[in-house]
């Protein structure tokens, strides 16, 4: 099964969603999923297991995380002690304000998350508390007094500068994820971001994991929601959405660079994932525009040629 995904509409003229003080538990939890939206999740109280992206992180109180959309991400609450929460969602287009000839922007949070791999922080170490500030946005809307829409922008705004101010002074963030979940899923997990262009086998994966085959899938879908299959495509669609936006390339040649074996399979596939085809993608200008991933696209090197791959 692939991720689910998500759907929220850009075309709401607010571009903002509120889950206040939800207790996660195993049975209303959503499955693996993506969405076009960005998030940050409080967490009060309980305990867990967040999967986002390629990072496994056991969920404390007063953790903050931080999700940029499309990406891969699944919380497992603890069957005994469930976590509860506050996620809020946004669209970019929701924060309207730039200004070109600055080079630092509130979204740069999430581009710093994305870039160290690292999507947690600890509330402890901030300036301000994310809580009151969530507190004051879903009372907003609550409410909805005159100015409702405005006060929330004002106070995600508010708390996304105050975040991408921590994380452009952090010079511990690299390499600061704590290790949670068996070593070598993690390092397979790793190695097929650094591999996601190239073909991937799972014999392959599991000879560099030195692992049988049915305990990786075993032990991957467990901690992860989602069968390694499904998780290398899913990560591949995502590299080619990123350089339909981001790039002139060909759609042929982005189908090659992002690992799929073909262009009929990377048509069908991307259709399937995201319900339009490529160019359509491309057309409508999609919601990577102006927020794209910090890894320069034309960095990517070319995959060798290949005729089959297992994904």
């Amino acid at each position: 099964m692939n991720p689910m995904r998500k759907r929220m509409s850009s075309n709401n003229a607010f571009q903002f969603d509120i889950v206040y003080k939800d207790t996660k538990r195993s049975q209303n939890e959503l499955p693996e999923h993506i969405h076009d939206w960005y998030e940050l999740v409080y967490v009060y109280h309980g305990k867990g297991t967040f999967f986002i992206d390629q990072k496994l992180y056991d969920m404390q109180p007063g953790d903050l995380f931080l999700i940029p959309g499309n990406t891969i991400h699944r919380a497992i609450p603890d069957a005994d002690n469930p976590v509860t929460s506050t996620a809020a969602f946004f669209h970019p287009l929701f924060l309207r304000y730039s200004y070109p000839a600055d080079s630092f922007s509130i979204m740069g949070c999430y581009e710093r998350c994305r870039q160290t791999k690292n999507y947690r922080l600890k509330s402890s170490d901030l300036s301000f508390r994310p809580d009151d500030r969530l507190d004051s946005m879903y009372r907003e809307i609550k409410t909805g007094e005159p100015g409702f829409r405005q006060a929330v922008a004002l106070e995600l705004q508010f708390v996304l500068l105050q975040l991408s101010r921590h994380l452009t002074t952090d010079s511990t963030r690299e390499g600061a994820v704590s290790a949670f979940g068996p070593r070598w899923l993690l390092s397979a997990l790793d190695y097929i971001d650094d591999h996601i262009a190239e073909p991937l086998r799972i014999d392959t994966l599991c000879r560099q994991a030195a692992v049988s085959s049915a305990h990786y899938s075993r032990e991957f879908k467990k901690y992860t929601g989602i069968n390694v299959t499904d998780y290398i495509v899913t990560k591949r669609v995502i590299l080619a959405k990123e350089m339909l936006s981001a790039t002139n390339h060909t759609i042929a040649l982005i189908a090659e660079l992002s690992g799929f074996e073909s262009l009929p399979y990377f048509h069908r596939t991307f259709k399937k994932n995201t319900g339009m085809t490529p160019a359509a993608f491309r057309k409508s200008g999609s919601e990577w525009n102006g927020h794209q991933s910090t890894t320069p696209v034309h960095t990517l090197k070319r995959p060798p040629s290949y005729s089959r791959t297992s994904t």
